[in-house]
C-alpha cells in the first residue's frame, strides 16, 4: 500500500518530535489556501508539516467567474503569501465599491463601499476589494504553494473509500493506490467525496433553485475615435432586473474586458447530465439572458450580453443548515461543510475557515513537546477539530441565513415588486453597512483561541 506519509504514532522515551502527516482532498481555492495556512501557522518549536494535496482532474481547473475579494479575504491572502504572487502579475482589478443600479431605469440606487473612513481601506492594514478571476486567484495561490516545499500537489486522483482507526486516516483510489496520514481535511466543493463517502453520507447537495450564467465580454470600440463603448459603473455594477440580478465588473487593470454574471432563478433540471448539457448550450443561456434583461436603459447591458464569450449557466447548488462537519480524524473545510448561496463574502468565509482551522490545530500542535529527552504525545486530534467548530459554528449559521436574502432577491417578481426591492437596497445597504464594516476588518489570524 502506497503512503503519501509515514504517520507512525510517537512513543514515549524517543528524543524528537515527528512532522504532522496532513492528506488534503481538493485542489481547488480552499485546499490550497488551507495548506498554507496549516505550513504558515505551524509551530516554530516542530517540524513543518507534510502536506499532500489529492485533486481529481488532471490540473487544477482556473476556469470559472470572477469574484469579489473583499477587505479581510485580501488581508488572509496577504498573511499566506498569496497576495503578493497576485499583486506580482498584477491579476484582479481594485474595487473600492460595488454599485447598485436600478437595471430600467439605469439610476444609480446605493453602493457597498470598501474604502473606509479616510479612502485608504478597511480594516489594519487597510485593504479595499479586488475583483478577479476565479482562475488568476488560484493561479496567485499556487505560485505561493510552489514556495513552499513541504506542500505536494498530485492531481488526477479519484478517491473512492475512506477508511480510519485511532492512529491513522486512508483514502483509496480508483487506479489501486491508497494513501495514509494523521489527519484528513476534505476541501472538495458543494459535492464533497470526504463528506459523501466517510463524514456524513446522508448529507447531500441541494438545488437552491438559482443559477449563476456569467462569462467575458470584450468591450466594443468606437472605430472612428478607437475608444471603448462607456459603460456606468466604476469597477463593479449589480444591475436588479425584475428576472434577476446582472453583475457586469472589470476583473483586470486593463479594463479590455467585461466579466458578465446573471444570478437567476431557473427551474430545476433532474440529472446531472442535464445540467452539463445546458451549462453548454451558450446560444440558449444568451438568448435567455436577453430575454430576462430586455428593457435596460443603458444599451450597454444588451451588448455586454451579446458579446459574452465562454458563456456558461452554473446551477448553485446549497447543503442544509448544520451538518457533521467531522470524525475523529477527518475535518470538513469552505462548501464542503457549508456551501450556501453567494452572498458577497463567500471567498473570505473559505479563507477564514482554513486560518482558523490551522491556528486550532497549531495549538493542538504545540502540546506535544519533547521534555528532557522525552516526548508528551499529543491528546487525540478531536480535540483541535471541536475547538474550531466551536469557534466557528456561530459565525456559518449567521452567514447562511444571510445567503437565503441572496434568494429571495434574485426569484422572479412584477412592476411592484421590483420596485418594492429597488426601495428597499439603499436603506438596507445603509443600515446594514456598519455590520459588514465589522467583518472586513476582522483578522482571524489573531483572535482569541480560547482552547
Amino acid at each position: 500500500m502506497g503512503r503519501a506519509t509515514s504517520s507512525a504514532p510517537l512513543s514515549a522515551g524517543t528524543t524528537s518530535i515527528s512532522p504532522l502527516n496532513i492528506i488534503i482532498l481538493g485542489g481547488g481555492i480552499a485546499g490550497l489556501t488551507t495548506a498554507l495556512a496549516l505550513t504558515k501557522y505551524a509551530p516554530t518549536s516542530q517540524p513543518p508539516p507534510n502536506i499532500t494535496i489529492f485533486e481529481i482532474r488532471p490540473e487544477p481547473a482556473t476556469i470559472g467567474g470572477a469574484v469579489n475579494l473583499t477587505p479581510n479575504a485580501l488581508r488572509l491572502l496577504s498573511h499566506l503569501g498569496a497576495l503578493d504572487e497576485i499583486r506580482t502579475r498584477n491579476y484582479g482589478k481594485e474595487c473600492e465599491a460595488v454599485e447598485v443600479f436600478d437595471l430600467y431605469s439605469g439610476a444609480k440606487l446605493a453602493e457597498s463601499s470598501f474604502r473606509g473612513p479616510d479612502g485608504n481601506g478597511l480594516g489594519d492594514p487597510p485593504f479595499k476589494a479586488l475583483r478577479i478571476t476565479r482562475g488568476d486567484s488560484l493561479k496567485g495561490v499556487l505560485a505561493a504553494i510552489e514556495k513552499q516545499p513541504n506542500i505536494k500537489l498530485v492531481c488526477g486522483k479519484k478517491t473512492i473509500e475512506i477508511t480510519e482507526d485511532q492512529n491513522s486516516v486512508t483514502i483509496t483510489f480508483e487506479d489501486g493506490g491508497s494513501a495514509t496520514a494523521d489527519v484528513l481535511i476534505g476541501c472538495d466543493g458543494i459535492h464533497s467525496v470526504t463528506r459523501l463517502k466517510h463524514v456524513e453520507p446522508s448529507r447531500k447537495a441541494n438545488y437552491s433553485g438559482i443559477c449563476n450564467a456569467f462569462g467575458f465580454s470584450p468591450r466594443r470600440r468606437d472605430a472612428s475615435t478607437e475608444t471603448y463603448e462607456p459603460v456606468h459603473f466604476s469597477t463593479s455594477g449589480m444591475n436588479f432586473g425584475r428576472r434577476g440580478i446582472l453583475l457586469t465588473s472589470f476583473h483586470d487593470t486593463a479594463k479590455e474586458s467585461v466579466y458578465v454574471g446573471a444570478l437567476m432563478q431557473v427551474p430545476e433540471i433532474e440529472s446531472r447530465d442535464g445540467w452539463k448539457a445546458a451549462g453548454r448550450d451558450a446560444e440558449k443561456t444568451r438568448k435567455d439572458m436577453l430575454e430576462r434583461y430586455s428593457g435596460a436603459a443603458n444599451p450597454v447591458i444588451e451588448h455586454l450580453i451579446q458579446d459574452a464569450e465562454q458563456l456558461f449557466l452554473w446551477p448553485v447548488f446549497t447543503l442544509s443548515k448544520g451538518g457533521k462537519w467531522c470524525t475523529d480524524r477527518v475535518m470538513l473545510i469552505g462548501d464542503a461543510a457549508h456551501a450556501m448561496p453567494p452572498q458577497g463574502e463567500s471567498t473570505g468565509i473559505v479563507f477564514e475557515d482554513a486560518v482558523l482551522f490551522a491556528r486550532c490545530l497549531s495549538r493542538w500542535s504545540e502540546k506535544q513537546r519533547d521534555s528532557g529527552g522525552e516526548t508528551v504525545e499529543r491528546p487525540p486530534v478531536k480535540e483541535a477539530f471541536d475547538a474550531y467548530e466551536k469557534l466557528r459554528r456561530e459565525r456559518i449559521d449567521v452567514a447562511f441565513e444571510e445567503s437565503q436574502g441572496v434568494i429571495r432577491t434574485v426569484n422572479d417578481a412584477g412592476w411592484l415588486g421590483h420596485k418594492v426591492k429597488t426601495n428597499v437596497i439603499p436603506w438596507y445597504l445603509w443600515w446594514t453597512r456598519a455590520y459588514r464594516e465589522k467583518h472586513f476588518v476582522e483578522d482571524v489570524t489573531c483572535c482569541e483561541l480560547s482552547y
